[in-house]
C-alpha cells in the first residue's frame, strides 16, 4: 500500500528499493534482449537505483529540471522506466513516443508537446531531428548513451503546481475524435492512485508483497503498461517483464520462463492463442490471473477452461486512470457477456442520453463517471494540454464523458454496448477517423477521403477508406497505401480502399458518419473493393 504522504512516482520506487533492494524489479527475456541488442536477465531494485542515480546526475548537470518535458522513443526497453524515474525525481515530465508514428505524426507530437529533449534509439534519431526542426522546436535529440544537451531557455512548459503530488509526470497522446491527438497531462497523483488501486483491489486480482512477477507484451507508451503494470509491481515489490510485443508462437514459453504470476492482455491476444492447437502444456505455468479488456465473449469461458486461469475484464481510459476504473474481478463475475463489472464504492456512474439526462433502468446510455467526495477528479488526467475547450467539454456538467455506450444489467453489472465516439479500435489501438482522413487528404491525388470501421475477426475493427480520386485503380490504391505508411502509424493505414464518386455528407458538408459506416459495411463484400491489409506491416525502426 502506498502511504498517504507519498508525493511522486520516484517516492514509490525509493520505498520499494529500501524494502526490496535485492529483489528483481525488471526482467528482460532473451528474445527481447536479442532484438533490442541489450543484456538479458533481471535488474534488481538496487541496481535500478544505481542507474537512476546515474541518469539523475546527467540530467541535473545539463540543466533538465522542473517543468520541462523529455520525449522518449525507447520502445519497451527497461531504460524507459529508469530514465522516467530519474526525470520524475528532478520534477521533469516524459512524453512517450509510439515507435510506429511516422513523419506527419512525429512533427505534430513534437510541436505540440514542446519537449526540452528527445531520447531515442539510434535508428530513429535522424527522423526525430527532422521532425523537431520541421515543428520549429529548439531541442536536442540524443541516444541513451550520448551526452545530454543543455535545454533551451524557454524549455519550462508544464503548468506550475503547489505540490509534488499534483505535478505533471507525463503527457500521453490519445486519438481525438474531432482532430489531432490530444495530449493528456498526467500528474504524480494519477500514477499513485493506480498503484493504490491495483495493490488493494483484492478478489481475483489479489497482489501480495511476496514477490509477484507480471508479464506484459503491451507497449510502455500506453497507460496500461506504463501505469498499471509498472506501478503495480513497484508498489508491491514485484518484477515486471515487458516483452517487445506480443508473439503468439513463443508467448507461453515466455510466460513460463518469466515465472509470471499474473499477466496483462488485450482482446486480440486470447483470440490468437485460442487459434493454436491444444497442447498438454497449456496449463504448465504459474499465472493466477490475467487482467485486460476486450476478450471475445464467445471465447472467454473456453479460454479459462483451456489455460487454467481467469481473464479479468476491466474498463478504464487514459483520461480516467484509476480515478474511474470498473473491473469484473469478484468471484461472482459475469463471464462471456462483455461485462465490465460493478460500480466500485468510490465512484459515481450515470448512464446518459444525448441530452445528458439519465436513461431508464436497463437502457443503454453514455457512461459518465466521477469520483465520490470532495475531489471528483482525483486520479483522472489533469487536462488536455493546450486545449481547455476539450477539457471543459469532457467534464461537462461535472461528469467525465467517456464516449462509451454501456447498459446496466442484473445484480448491478455494467455491460459494454458500443462506442459513441468516432474512434476505430484495432488490436487495442484507438484510431481517430478524422486524423486518418486529414493525413490522407494531404495526398495530391485524393480529392475526398472518409474513413470508417469494419469488423475484423482477430483485431476487432479494421480501417476502411472511401476515396475519391481522379484515376482509380488497384495500382493507385497500393501507391496510396505505401505513401500513407510513411506518414502515419501502420495500424492507422486503411486495410480496405473503395474508390467512390461521392462520400455521404450532411447539408453543412460534414461526413454522415452513420451512413458512411453502413456504406463501408456494404462495400466490404464488393468485388471492386481493394483489400490492402497485406500491405499493412509494421515499419522497420
Amino acid at each position: 500500500m502506498i502511504p498517504k504522504e507519498t508525493q511522486s512516482v520516484f517516492d514509490v520506487f525509493l520505498t520499494a528499493c529500501q524494502s526490496y533492494g535485492d529483489r528483481p524489479m525488471l526482467n528482460v527475456m532473451p528474445s527481447t534482449a536479442e532484438l533490442y541488442g541489450i543484456e538479458a536477465g533481471e535488474i534488481s531494485y538496487s541496481r535500478a537505483m544505481a542507474q537512476v542515480d546515474m541518469w539523475t546526475g546527467k540530467f541535473a548537470q545539463a540543466g533538465i529540471g522542473t517543468g520541462m518535458r523529455v520525449a522518449l522513443l525507447l520502445e519497451n526497453r527497461p531504460q524507459f522506466f529508469l530514465i522516467w524515474l530519474a526525470l520524475n525525481r528532478l520534477g521533469a515530465s516524459v512524453v512517450p513516443i509510439n515507435p510506429d508514428l511516422r513523419a506527419a505524426e512525429l512533427e505534430y507530437l513534437i510541436g505540440h508537446s514542446e519537449p526540452a529533449l528527445t531520447i531515442a534509439i539510434p535508428s530513429r534519431v535522424k527522423e526525430l531531428r527532422k521532425a523537431t526542426e520541421a515543428a520549429g522546436i529548439e531541442a536536442g535529440v540524443m541516444v541513451p548513451d550520448g551526452t545530454v544537451p543543455t535545454p533551451r531557455a524557454t524549455a519550462v512548459v508544464a503548468t506550475p503546481t503547489r505540490t509534488e503530488f499534483d505535478r505533471e509526470a507525463a503527457v500521453l497522446y490519445t486519438s481525438g475524435t474531432t482532430g489531432a491527438p490530444k495530449g493528456c497531462v498526467l500528474a504524480n497523483s494519477y500514477f499513485l492512485e493506480v498503484g493504490r488501486w491495483y495493490s488493494t483491489l483484492g478478489g481475483i486480482v489479489s497482489l501480495t508483497t511476496e514477490g509477484e512477477r507480471m508479464i506484459t507484451p503491451l507497449p510502455v507508451f500506453h497507460m496500461n503498461a506504463m501505469s498499471y503494470s509498472f506501478m503495480a509491481m513497484i508498489t508491491v515489490g514485484g518484477c515486471l517483464t515487458a516483452l517487445d510485443r506480443f508473439h503468439p508462437r513463443s508467448w507461453w514459453q515466455d510466460v513460463r520462463d518469466s515465472g509470471a504470476t499474473c499477466l496483462h492482455y488485450l482482446g486480440v491476444m486470447p483470440s490468437m492463442l485460442m487459434g493454436a492447437d491444444p497442447s498438454p502444456s497449456d496449463k504448465d505455468h504459474s499465472v493466477r490471473f490475467g487482467f485486460g479488456a476486450g476478450v471475445d465473449p464467445n471465447l472467454h469461458a473456453d479460454f479459462e477452461k483451456r489455460f487454467g486461469f481467469p481473464l479479468v475484464e476491466g474498463w478504464a481510459m487514459t483520461e480516467t486512470g484509476a480515478g474511474a476504473v470498473i473491473a469484473n474481478y469478484t468471484d461472482d463475475r459475469v463471464i462471456g457477456q462483455a461485462a465490465l463489472g460493478r460500480c466500485p464504492d468510490n465512484l459515481e456512474i450515470m448512464l446518459a442520453d444525448n441530452e445528458g439526462n439519465p436513461v431508464r433502468e436497463g437502457e443503454p446510455g453514455e457512461l459518465l463517471v466521477r469520483r465520490k467526495g470532495k475531489n471528483p477528479r482525483l486520479g483522472f488526467f489533469t487536462e488536455y494540454y493546450r486545449n481547455p475547450d476539450a477539457t471543459a467539454e469532457a467534464w461537462k456538467n461535472g461528469w467525465f464523458h467517456t464516449g462509451d455506450i454501456v447498459r446496466k444489467g442484473a445484480a448491478g453489472f455494467f455491460f459494454f454496448v458500443d462506442r459513441k465516439k468516432n474512434v476505430i479500435r484495432r488490436s487495442g489501438e484507438n484510431i481517430a477517423a478524422v486524423e486518418v482522413e486529414s493525413i490522407l487528404m494531404d495526398h495530391p491525388d485524393i480529392i475526398a477521403a472518409a474513413v470508417a470501421p469494419v469488423p475484423d475477426a482477430i483485431r476487432g475493427d479494421e480501417v476502411f477508406a472511401c476515396l475519391n480520386v481522379a484515376d482509380p485503380s488497384p495500382a493507385r490504391a497500393e501507391e496510396i497505401i505505401n505513401w500513407a505508411l510513411g506518414q502515419m502509424a501502420y495500424y492507422k493505414v486503411p486495410g480496405y480502399i473503395a474508390f467512390v464518386d461521392e462520400i455521404p455528407l450532411t447539408a453543412t458538408q460534414k461526413i454522415q458518419r452513420a451512413e458512411l459506416k453502413k456504406l463501408a459495411q456494404r462495400l466490404l463484400d464488393d468485388p471492386a473493393t481493394i483489400d490492402t491489409t497485406g500491405l499493412k506491416k509494421r515499419q522497420v525502426a
